[in-house]
């Protein structure tokens, strides 16, 4: 009778938020939890994206409810804020482990601005290198963001590949637009001071979640599998501490002033509360180069 190979991780794992945990995180930007999600959360957030995918406009407007599971799936590259449609993906922005370790790194006190399901089938782009902070910039660089697989993620599907370390200058590196087909940002971080030789895989197991630094350079390769996708849920946290000087929100005021309210708090307390909370962002899918990689 055969048996599952198990799946080997190109990086370290952490079955628990500790002392090596914290250690790995302040050194290299980054490090993984190894079974954030159990095997049934996996399998219900991945039936929940068909549904997600299923009831969502593509970019051209068009609603696939009558196509089948997958093609309704490799039509989607990318949706972002699944948690204001599914109490799945919203709940999954809670996930006790998950919002451990954030304490750990962040503080206290957090709360989330965003989440993106990603799909990825088979030929779809990656995501040139870029740091998160480019496009979400917290005002005391807490960003943070919790990657988790839904698929196991390889280096045939398109994991992620970091930077260890990058993150530590606090640096923030000039971007370019870019037209490279393997990738489906429009822009592309440059400039810093590391080699394609600095750069490792992140090879998880579905159910992982990597959490990094919103400094952290990273990227993606395309799905160059012949069948099946690299499904994943990232959502992106900060301290609750913190104003969040996104999107339009400067306009018409003084900049310090500025503070993107459309927040779930996780962990701890909101001392912006006395501001409420504003529903401003709306569920919407991205096609290829259809803007940048966080937004």
């Amino acid at each position: 009778m055969s048996t599952m190979t198990p799946f080997r991780a190109s990086v370290p794992m952490h079955d628990r938020v500790d002392d090596e945990f914290r250690a790995q995180y302040e050194r290299d930007g980054f490090a993984v939890l190894s079974s954030a999600l159990t095997a049934a959360e996996v399998e219900a957030l991945n039936a929940e994206a068909v549904q997600i995918c299923r009831h969502t406009p593509l970019p051209n407007g068009a609603v696939l409810t009558e196509a089948s599971d997958d093609d309704v799936l490799r039509s989607f590259l990318c949706i972002h804020y699944p948690h204001k449609i599914s109490p799945l993906a919203e709940a999954a922005l809670h996930e006790e482990q998950i919002v451990e370790a954030l304490t750990a790194v962040i503080g206290p006190n957090v709360k989330a601005m965003q989440s993106m399901l990603f799909v990825k089938s088979e030929g779809k782009p990656g995501q040139a290198w870029h740091q998160d902070e480019h496009f979400i910039p917290t005002r005391d660089r807490s960003l943070t963001a919790a990657w988790i697989a839904l698929d196991d993620a390889n280096l045939d599907n398109g994991c992620l590949w970091v930077i260890p370390g990058s993150h530590r200058r606090g640096v923030l590196y000039p971007d370019r637009d870019q037209d490279d087909p393997e990738y489906d940002c429009t822009e592309e971080a440059y400039g810093f001071p590391y080699t394609e030789a600095d750069a490792i895989p992140v090879e998880i197991p579905a159910g992982a979640a990597l959490i990094f630094n919103g400094y952290l350079l990273h990227r993606s390769l395309k799905n160059s599998g012949t069948r099946g996708y690299r499904r994943a849920l990232v959502n992106h946290y900060m301290s609750a501490e913190s104003l969040l000087p996104w999107r339009n929100e400067a306009e018409g005021r003084h900049v310090g002033e500025a503070d993107f309210r459309d927040i779930v708090l996780v962990a701890g307390v909101d001392p912006y509360a006395y501001k409420g909370i504003r529903d401003i962002s709306t569920p919407h899918a991205r096609g290829d180069k259809d803007g940048g990689c966080d937004r």
